[in-house]
């Protein structure tokens, strides 16, 4: 199926719901892979779900809501995805949200509680629940998807660049993780962060057709990227930020 880079592999996607969600179950389809999407929106979900087998010609995709603030939830979904599939060789992390404000002095921290739940608990909740399980795995991977910001942050913007930098370290320990179980022969399984500026998608190039969007990272390209974090060995990706965008 496709090109079967990801033949047999079996791969869960949080926050699969949304557009880079659609894109990313697609491309893990067509990749070979058997892919267990959750979202906390469940028309939602099963419209991706649905998509994404119809494109890819009748694929194993799945669907479940989970509700990923859940520690225990997660976990759940996490075990029985490794007890229905045999195994769990990655964990794509889509879970997103902003909030920003006009000058930094009008934040609301208001919005860091929410950019914390959204952005850094689930984050929390999905490394711990699939760590083990990735670690067992030979290709294992968690893919964390961040913003520039973090790196750069900008006035308006410090809730939403604190959370992004709070889930890269949170996913680099993970990584440090991985590397020490992986012992002197290296990891066999890796955590990654793939940096965009920001995303598009054909929904809002319509919406606004005279719109630019320089630097942002269509969600087609970006599920190419996904799939290609299992195109080199563990070493090389565990612990990268793997940029989409320019460094700022």
């Amino acid at each position: 199926m496709g090109n079967g880079a990801l033949s047999g592999a079996v791969i869960a996607v949080a926050g699969a719901g949304g557009p880079a969600g659609r894109a990313a179950l697609l491309r893990l389809a067509e990749a070979g892979a058997t892919v267990v999407g959750a979202d906390n929106d469940p028309e939602r979900l099963a419209e991706a779900v649905d998509a994404a087998r119809y494109a890819s010609g009748g694929a194993t995709v799945t669907g479940e809501t989970v509700d990923l603030l859940n520690l225990e939830a997660t976990r759940d979904w996490a075990s029985r995805t490794e007890k229905e599939f045999g195994r769990v060789d990655g964990l794509v992390h889509l879970v997103g949200g902003w909030r920003g404000s006009e000058t930094f002095i009008k934040t609301s921290l208001d919005d860091w509680d929410f950019l914390e739940l959204l952005l850094i608990r689930t984050v929390q909740h999905t490394s711990l629940a699939f760590s083990e399980a990735l670690q067992r795995s030979d290709r294992g991977r968690y893919v964390l998807i961040s913003a520039a910001g973090a790196t750069k942050p900008t006035a308006g913007n410090a809730a939403y660049a604190a959370a992004k930098a709070a889930s890269e370290a949170w996913t680099l320990a993970m990584a440090d993780y991985f590397r020490k179980a992986g012992g002197e022969q290296g990891p066999t399984s890796a955590a990654a962060i793939l940096v965009v500026k920001a995303l598009v998608h054909d929904a809002m190039r319509a919406e606004r057709p005279n719109a630019k969007f320089a630097g942002f990272t269509d969600v087609k390209d970006l599920a190419e990227a996904i799939v290609g974090v299992w195109d080199k060995p563990a070493a090389e990706v565990n612990g990268q930020r793997l940029w989409l965008t320019e460094k700022p």
